[in-house]
């Protein structure tokens, strides 16, 4: 196969590179800001397709994180491509603050007492027993991530929004440049081949 590697990946070597990636965190996140600026669409389609994907990083429902952004994307006019990309702000690094946090707040929320043990949870998780874990877990995550989702969603709005608008405006204005000096260049060539030609 033409792009296969030489050597398999390993679990072991996959699971790394999920959690710390080859060329480190501040590289990937650069590579996601250009991915999302470099996005067609109106600034606010833009900023809200990330908002919608980060809101859905803070439910506890993985595997439905891509689809619950792109359905609150379309709800409120988002882009569906930048809201998958926004599903990137819940991630192996930030899921253990983000459950931790909206598991306490839902649990504040809805004045439950005691919380239930490690050992509970995991045979619970062993024997999937996920009805049993709607009540002491997951309602109280799923209350705290409408929470913090919606804190996060906004904050990412206002931070992304204006910061589109002005990307786009600068690139719209290097095009513009490029074509003007496109134009005057063709403009000196065809001067230049009718000056040769008269002579």
């Amino acid at each position: 196969m033409l792009f296969r590697r030489r050597r398999a990946e390993t679990g072991w070597k996959r699971f790394r590179i999920a959690v710390w990636p080859r060329r480190s965190w501040s590289r990937s996140t650069s590579y996601f800001a250009k991915r999302v600026l470099r996005l067609s669409g109106s600034p606010h389609a833009i900023a809200a397709g990330v908002a919608a994907g980060v809101f859905a990083s803070f439910t506890p429902y993985l595997g439905f994180h891509i689809i619950g952004a792109a359905a609150v994307a379309w709800l409120i006019g988002g882009n569906i491509i930048a809201s998958a990309l926004g599903t990137f702000a819940g991630n192996p690094l930030t899921f253990p603050l983000i459950w931790a946090t909206t598991l306490e707040t839902g649990r504040y929320l809805l004045g439950y007492s005691a919380a239930p043990s490690d050992r509970w949870i995991g045979r619970r998780l062993m024997h999937m027993e996920f009805d049993a874990l709607w009540q002491p877990l997951l309602k109280p995550m799923t209350v705290g991530g409408l929470l913090w989702g919606v804190v996060a969603a906004l904050t990412t709005y206002a931070l992304l929004r204006g910061s589109i608008a002005a990307f786009q405006q600068q690139r719209r204005r290097r095009l513009l440049e490029r074509a003007k000096a496109r134009a005057r260049l063709q403009g000196e060539t065809l001067s230049r081949q009718k000056s040769t030609a008269a002579t």
